[in-house]
């Protein structure tokens, strides 16, 4: 322990703050190039929006649901709007110190006390956001093969389990064994095209199955008991903060100026399709909306199928950048940033094994979401980086950084207390696999569902069949 303090100390005496005008690099190019390669603006962009965009998205439906929808709108502004903020000021963070990567800021700011948390949260939300994207493998791509000619409820294709060691074996495994996240922009290109493709299926969706599911009767009520809930999974909708300064670190050109329009770039169109997504995943199912807005969709669903599809492959190209981050924050734990080729393969197997594992284990997403957002994303978005700029910055308190700083760090520590607080006394309940009332209709297709009159007197809304 004493060797890698003795490590970060010189790591951090070697680092001088430099200028902050928007013309000028906020780190000195050598120190910041590490094993990174040079992006452009664009592919920057690409990643920065695809490690916002990840598995999060499918729960922002579920969010409005927990929420309430007028609330719910507005909550998800805001909570893009303190992201946007707080990742240019993470970064200004780093310049008034002279770091280059969260866990030497929080270092600089906090000893090593602040160290040790900072790594635990920032290893916690990549980690579990992988288990999160396996458990969405399953789901979606389960339903995808029972489709094909063939294959049956008893078939392997059929089986999450295997469906989650074969992608996590043949795609994921291989994309995550990169070393330089550069090269990952056209994957993450690819990804965003994907998920474009996936919000034209839903507000589709929203349109012609829309009107045929019956609304609930608090379907449109301004506020919900779980809006703290919602926060958290908006959070981790949109926590991209553990990769930030690898992001940056890949700019040709690393000015202020230059990443300030990264973020409010990646930031704006993020919050378009996530918005767009929440309002059409609400829409449709109401109060009915689940954690994983594609076990909304009934089996037989052509449309929703393809959606599925798409949102699987998006799935396996997103999972390596959140790799990066788990695996960089053990090698900056462990072995002083530097990993050798069979160790670098080693501790990516590794983390993929445990990851893969645990994802077994569970098939709710709404929990994995709520948790992950109020234990993890929240301190990464709320907390610490405004905790930093306060600690490091000569600011008067009164300043405008300074004060938009202080009240979004009181508002992260409430969110954060009150929504594990309501995550463990008010759990969520989780309908995996199971088919929703108004796809039992024998009469029911892609593009056709009806539901009969006695399933609508029904009281009883939630029934469901397997």
């Amino acid at each position: 322990m004493n060797e890698k303090m003795d490590t970060n100390q010189l790591l951090q005496d070697t680092l001088q703050p430099v200028e902050t005008d928007d013309g000028k690099a906020l780190i000195p190019s050598k120190k910041c190039q590490g094993e990174g390669g040079t992006s452009s603006f664009s592919s920057a962009s690409f990643n920065f929006i695809n490690s916002i965009i990840g598995s999060g998205i499918i729960g922002l439906p579920y969010s409005m649901k927990q929420a309430g929808f007028p609330l719910g709108i507005l909550l998800l502004f805001g909570v893009a709007f303190i992201t946007d903020y707080s990742i240019i000021l993470l970064i200004k963070g780093g310049n008034i110190s002279g770091t280059w990567t969260y866990q030497s800021l929080v270092n600089r700011a906090f000893g090593l006390t602040g160290y040790v948390i900072l790594s635990v949260l920032q290893f916690l939300y990549p980690f579990i956001a992988m288990i999160s994207y396996n458990i969405v493998a399953g789901d979606t791509l389960t339903k995808v093969f029972l489709r094909i000619p063939g294959v049956g409820p008893d078939s392997l294709l059929a089986e999450r389990h295997f469906v989650i060691l074969l992608t996590s074996i043949l795609f994921t495994l291989p994309l995550s064994l990169y070393r330089d996240i550069s090269k990952l922009g056209k994957v993450s290109l690819l990804s965003l095209v994907l998920t474009l493709g996936i919000l034209v299926i839903v507000i589709i969706r929203t349109a012609t199955l829309g009107p045929q599911i019956p609304a609930t009767d608090d379907a449109w009520t301004f506020a919900q008991p779980n809006a703290i809930q919602a926060i958290g999974v908006m959070s981790f909708a949109f926590v991209c903060h553990h990769n930030s300064f690898m992001i940056y670190g890949s700019l040709e050109n690393r000015t202020l100026g230059n990443w300030s329009c990264v973020t409010h770039t990646s930031v704006l169109s993020a919050v378009v399709v996530s918005l767009l997504f929440a309002i059409s995943g609400y829409s449709t199912f109401t109060g009915y909306t689940q954690g994983d807005i594609f076990e909304n969709y009934c089996k037989n669903d052509n449309l929703a199928t393809a959606g599925r599809f798409c949102y699987g492959i998006s799935i396996f190209l997103t999972f390596p950048i959140e790799c990066f981050v788990t695996r960089e924050v053990i090698s900056n734990m462990f072995f002083n940033g530097t990993l050798t080729t069979l160790a670098h393969v080693l501790l990516t197997v590794a983390i993929m094994a445990v990851s893969t594992v645990i994802s077994l284990a569970f098939d709710c997403l709404g929990v994995v979401l709520e948790l992950n957002g109020v234990l993890s994303a929240t301190p990464l978005v709320f907390i610490i980086p405004t905790a930093c700029y306060l600690k490091l910055s000569d600011e008067r308190w009164y300043h405008g950084d300074s004060l938009i700083s202080c009240l979004i760090l009181i508002a992260g520590v409430f969110v954060m207390i009150a929504g594990l607080v309501m995550t463990i006394l008010y759990p969520q309940e989780c309908s995996h696999g199971k088919e929703m009332f108004y796809c039992l209709s024998s009469n029911s297709s892609a593009t056709n569902i009806t539901i009969s009159s006695n399933l609508i007197e029904t009281p009883n809304w939630n029934a469901t069949i397997v």
